[in-house]
Formats: C-alpha cells, sequence, structure tokens
C-alpha cells in the first residue's frame, strides 16, 4: 500500500510538470538576433542557399508543418497577405518540417500557399535547420532586415502590414 501512495506521487508530479512544460513559448532565436543561414532541400539534393535580403528589403521566413495547426494557419495567412498586397520589399521563404513530400505538397494545395520559396524539410525535427533556429516547440517565424538581423517574430499578417508600409 505504501508504495502505491509513492506511485501515485510520482504520477501526479509528472502530469503536473508536462502541464508546465507544454505552456511554455516556443524557444528559438529572438529579436535582435542574426539568423543563421538555411539550408533547403531541393527537389534533387541538398543545397546551401543563401536567402538574405537584398538592401532595403524584408526576408520573412515561416517554420511550420501540416500537423501543427497553428503554424499553418499562420503561414497560409501571411502567404495570402503577400500576394494580395504584392509587396516590393519582402520576400517570404517558407519551410515545412513534414516528413513525408506528399503531405507536404498537398497541404501546400489545400491552402493555397503561393510562396515562391517554399519547402520541405524531410528529416522534420531532426533536422539541422531545426535546430540551428532552436524551434524546440512549435513553429515561428521570423521578419528578418537586410542585414539578416532578426525584427519580429511571430509576426501577424496586420503586423506585417505594418512594416510594408
Amino acid at each position: 500500500m505504501r508504495h502505491v501512495k509513492w506511485i501515485f506521487v510520482v504520477l501526479l508530479i509528472g502530469s503536473l510538470t508536462s502541464f508546465v512544460t507544454k505552456d511554455k513559448l516556443s524557444g528559438g532565436l529572438n529579436v535582435g538576433d542574426i539568423a543563421p543561414d538555411v539550408f533547403v532541400q531541393t527537389m534533387s539534393d541538398w543545397q546551401q542557399r543563401d536567402y538574405a535580403a537584398p538592401k532595403g528589403k524584408y526576408l520573412l521566413l515561416s517554420f511550420w508543418a501540416s500537423y501543427d495547426a497553428p503554424s499553418r494557419m499562420l503561414n497560409a495567412s501571411l502567404s495570402n497577405a503577400l500576394r494580395e498586397a504584392a509587396p516590393d520589399n519582402v520576400e517570404m521563404v517558407s519551410v515545412s518540417f513534414d516528413e513525408y513530400r506528399s503531405v507536404f505538397e498537398e497541404t501546400v494545395r489545400k491552402d493555397r500557399i503561393v510562396a515562391p520559396l517554399c519547402f520541405v524539410e524531410t528529416e522534420g525535427e531532426n533536422s539541422e535547420l531545426y535546430k540551428e533556429f532552436r524551434l524546440s516547440r512549435g513553429f515561428t517565424n521570423y521578419l528578418l532586415d537586410d542585414a539578416g538581423v532578426i525584427i519580429a517574430k511571430n509576426i501577424s499578417a496586420t503586423e506585417l502590414s505594418a512594416y510594408l508600409d
């Protein structure tokens, strides 16, 4: 009987701990940090791609996955906002961490994402890109200036409009 009490206490503490860590915000880089280089998988192989924004322009990096509804909705709304505004001063790079290309392609089709630079990272959360941006829980987006400095994090479509004006 005494062991049952201890097992109950351990289970209770474990479940309370899981709630505390579940509510933490996603980690990752912060405003003011310099973003690392972006490595993405092209159709044929791995290539290092330099997605630094040209002088006087912004770069929007959006990290998401089809199984993460909030990141997926935010990615779609950002893509739609940029498509409707057609700004000259921002470029969006959309990176999915889906493990299957077919799931990624179907999600892009359903969400009508028209980012000219939309990639899938098939290693998912085990990828180097995921680790370099320290996306420990959940997904996020970053708005970078032309020097590669993060000027906004988790930006909404409405907030993005303020930067583009």
